[in-house]
């Protein structure tokens, strides 16, 4: 599968965009709305218009037409054709190609089964759920076994326990392929979970390419920290295993359960969105649920950041306006803080070696 390499992009949406995506990788590109993920996808498809240069493994691809540049694309909006039934929608492309009809019945076999949708054969994509049309519509894009995979949003109409499993299945099958693929998102936990590497593209320019230790440890600028909106990180002095898949991280006198069954680690990541606060106890589980007193409140025009003292700990969360004001916060108020088990990730000792005063919560105590 090729290198993806981009050189001096320029259209409507993107400026002087150059980036290289490496042979094989899952590259996740996320950005404000309006940023050119999009857009940028679609010059590799080359569906739009544009002036620099897309190569793939060096050469370059810009004479040649969208239908010849062998490229799957998984949109957004998945575009299966109602009045069509599964293994119809499936092999479109192959007809169109003018694939014989015992070639495209093999090529769609293989498909269902790869998909693990042999049973959905004869339906249509009206009788399917949100999860069934995705893996037919993924199908469909690997119909012509692409040598690049494109991906705009596939995740986001699914709620999230299906979402979840398919994003398992998708890295699974992306490394079984080893498609050089690339991914647009604006879950930053998605990303998390299944990138090689991060593109953060920020105005239809590239604003850092890295892993995701070196886009949430090393932000390269203060457009990638915005976005990001400052991750809470906290040092663990210990760690131990207290059950199956399930640890206890000593952070500076915390103790916070996190999902990890492994090697110890030095560090855990939770965003500010997945800090939950209340000003009366909820009912339910005590897991990861602490009392903090708030020292900080910004105001922005669409969220309210608050910072709270946590034992020797400081914390982010984000609200709504509206819930800042129906829970009456102020400065120096008590409340219950609440980290989400489910989105804390760890970084085991050695992975990171962070650079002082970037993103680290504890250098704002």
């Amino acid at each position: 599968m090729p290198a993806i390499t981009l050189r001096n992009i320029n259209n409507f949406a993107c400026h002087d965009t150059n980036m290289d995506i490496e042979d094989g990788e899952l590259l996740f590109i996320l950005g404000p709305n309006g940023s050119g993920k999009t857009t940028l996808l679609n010059i590799i498809a080359g569906l739009v218009d544009y002036r620099g240069t897309v190569m793939f493994d060096g050469n370059s691809i810009d004479r040649i037409p969208a239908n010849k540049r062998e490229v799957g694309y998984l949109f957004q909006n998945l575009l299966l054709f109602p009045h069509m039934d599964v293994r119809t929608n499936i092999g479109y492309s192959l007809r169109m190609q003018k694939w014989s009809q015992n070639m495209i019945d093999n090529r769609v076999d293989e498909l269902l089964n790869l998909m693990n949708i042999p049973h959905l054969a004869l339906r249509y994509p009206g009788n399917l759920s949100g999860g069934e049309k995705q893996r037919v519509a993924m199908a469909r894009a690997l119909a012509l076994s692409p040598k690049v995979l494109l991906m705009d949003e596939p995740m986001s109409s699914l709620d999230a326990q299906t979402a979840e499993h398919l994003r398992i299945e998708l890295k699974q099958l992306q490394r079984q392929l080893g498609i050089t693929s690339v991914y647009v998102t604006h879950d930053l936990s998605e990303a998390i979970n299944m990138a090689d590497r991060i593109a953060i593209l920020n105005s239809g320019e590239i604003s850092q390419v890295g892993t995701t230790e070196e886009i949430f440890f090393h932000p390269s600028n203060a457009a990638v920290m915005n976005y990001l909106g400052r991750p809470n990180i906290l040092d663990c002095d210990a760690c131990r295993t207290v059950g199956r898949g399930i640890m206890e991280a000593d952070c500076r006198g915390l103790k916070i359960i996190v999902p990890h069954d492994g090697k110890s680690f030095n560090r855990i990541i939770i965003y500010p969105r997945d800090v939950y606060v209340s000003t009366s106890e909820p009912p339910g589980s005590q897991v990861n649920r602490f009392k903090g007193v708030i020292t900080d409140i910004k105001t922005s025009e669409s969220t309210v950041r608050l910072r709270f003292k946590v034992g020797e700990n400081m914390i982010r969360t984000e609200l709504t306006h509206q819930a800042f004001e129906e829970m009456g916060l102020s400065i120096d108020k008590e409340v219950f803080v609440t980290l989400s088990l489910r989105r804390i990730k760890i970084y085991e000792s050695g992975e990171t070696d962070m650079s002082p005063g970037i993103i680290y919560q504890n250098s704002e105590r």
